[in-house]
């Protein structure tokens, strides 16, 4: 396989890789929550119901998790620049493909393509971030990768919700019948489909260009390969050897179930507990979300290269004193009654929560062999959802409904939808708390092993 010698790549090349390889992250969340946005119009056009449209969001998450995998052994074996063009590529046309179904079949088809494409790029982006950069930096950059996180997904709410609901002024006859679309019983969400997978296939394109960094050439002999790994079970075996990896990925499930909890259920909390309506609840969630995790990201970024410098357990450590903290936050959030007081605790709790990302993000890549870093991120990303947050919404509302009749009228509301959800909200407090002592066990046993965030058993 091809690829680029540490000499040729110069800090420019680095930089310039990082910057493209972040606006398709971008790209990416905007992609992939832009259905979220534009769900009830799909809803009734096709006629379906609530199970049936959630089932649109679940498959992406399913195939998404079950693709990882494989398209991450698949990225320590081949030039991943052309999996990532090929991935941006392939979940930008199934994006611009959303916007023509003719069904809801068609449409499923559509979001499980969105699912595989990103799971392409989602897998060995990261991988090749940690080759360009020194360990010492990666914390940072893979900050600045992360950010298209928080944007990215308010990005795709915004301009869902805006083309879908504003489509006549934006489009006039003449376009709409060019694009395919004056036939249509509501344009408006098939536009926003249209307009979000677009720029994607010009990203494609440039991710051709890139130039291919050499797997651990910023680690010196740290960085060399691993032999003996060629098939995907020998792969999975090595992953859960290392005792960085395990700690690193029993923390992320723990702080993705809270976090995925959060992010379905807050709007309805708003509204249920706060008096908001579904367009306030939205916009303030949403906007608390975007500053707060834009600021975290980067503060979590430098903390932990701050850390690691001082320590193996570096990342870890940063990572846990964050949950810890976060944790007394969210129960606080769903105690208190008052509206300015909890939207305080909510922008706190979401930068404890996105403190992590680069850190966590940056001990994934470091706690494995150069050959083995798409897949550590892989393997991880399918426990951190399957465990994560594609349960929790569902664990929540379970909780919410059987408890909210016997606790109505107490000191955590006056009906069960309140009393119940408000509790069912406080207890993800719990596994935030199990999570932050987790990371904090790993790190001190990373910082006394000899060979530190790369030991192996």
């Amino acid at each position: 396989m091809s690829g680029t010698t540490p000499k040729q790549l110069t800090r420019e090349h680095a930089l310039a890789v990082l910057i493209v390889l972040s606006a398709i992250n971008f790209v990416n969340y905007i992609d992939r929550y832009v259905l979220a946005a534009v769900l009830e119009s799909v809803r009734l056009d096709f006629g379906l119901g609530d199970a049936d449209a959630g089932l649109l969001g679940l498959m992406f998450m399913v195939v998404y998790m079950v693709a990882s995998p494989f398209t991450g052994w698949l990225g320590d074996r081949s030039t991943r620049k052309y999996l990532v063009a090929g991935g941006v590529a392939l979940w930008s046309l199934a994006t611009v493909g959303s916007g023509y179904a003719d069904s809801y079949a068609e449409l499923m088809v559509m979001r499980a393509l969105v699912g595989i494409g990103e799971a392409g790029y989602a897998t060995v982006a990261p991988a090749m971030i940690a080759d360009l950069f020194a360990p010492q930096k990666r914390g940072r950059m893979l900050a600045y990768f992360y950010l298209a996180i928080p944007m990215g997904s308010a990005l795709g709410y915004v301009l869902g919700g805006s083309v879908a609901g504003n489509w006549q002024t934006l489009v006039g006859p003449e376009l709409l019948d060019w694009l395919g679309l004056a036939e249509a019983a509501d344009p408006g969400w098939r536009l926003a489909f249209l307009l979000a997978g677009a720029p994607g296939l010009l990203f494609a394109i440039a991710a051709m260009a890139l130039p291919e960094p050499i797997r651990g050439g910023m680690d010196g002999d740290a960085g060399k390969g691993e032999a003996g790994l060629d098939s995907p079970l020998l792969a999975i075996k090595r992953l859960f050897r290392s005792p960085g990896w395990r700690a690193t990925t029993g923390g992320m499930i723990l702080m993705t179930f809270t976090l995925g909890g959060l992010a379905f259920w807050m709007p309805t909390f708003f509204q249920r507990a706060h008096g908001m309506d579904a367009g306030e609840a939205g916009t303030v969630f949403g906007g608390v979300t975007v500053v707060a995790g834009l600021i975290a990201t980067l503060v979590g970024g430098w903390l932990g290269d701050r850390a690691f410098a001082q320590g193996q357990g570096g990342y870890l450590r940063v990572s846990g004193w964050g949950l810890l903290l976060g944790a007394p936050v969210v129960l606080g959030m769903g105690l208190i009654g008052v509206r300015t007081p909890v939207l305080v605790l909510t922008f706190v709790a979401e930068f404890f929560l996105f403190l992590n990302t680069g850190p966590l993000n940056a001990a994934l890549v470091g706690c494995v062999p150069a050959n083995l870093r798409a897949s550590s991120i892989a393997v991880n990303v399918l426990m951190i959802h399957a465990l994560g947050d594609a349960v929790s919404p569902y664990l929540i509302g379970a909780v919410s409904e059987g408890i909210g009749p016997g606790i109505a009228g107490g000191v955590f509301g006056a009906t069960a939808e309140i009393a119940g959800l408000r509790l069912a909200l406080m207890a993800t407090a719990v596994p935030l708390a199990l999570g932050g002592l987790w990371l904090l066990r790993g790190a001190a046993a990373l910082d006394r092993n000899p060979r530190g965030l790369a030991a192996c058993d």
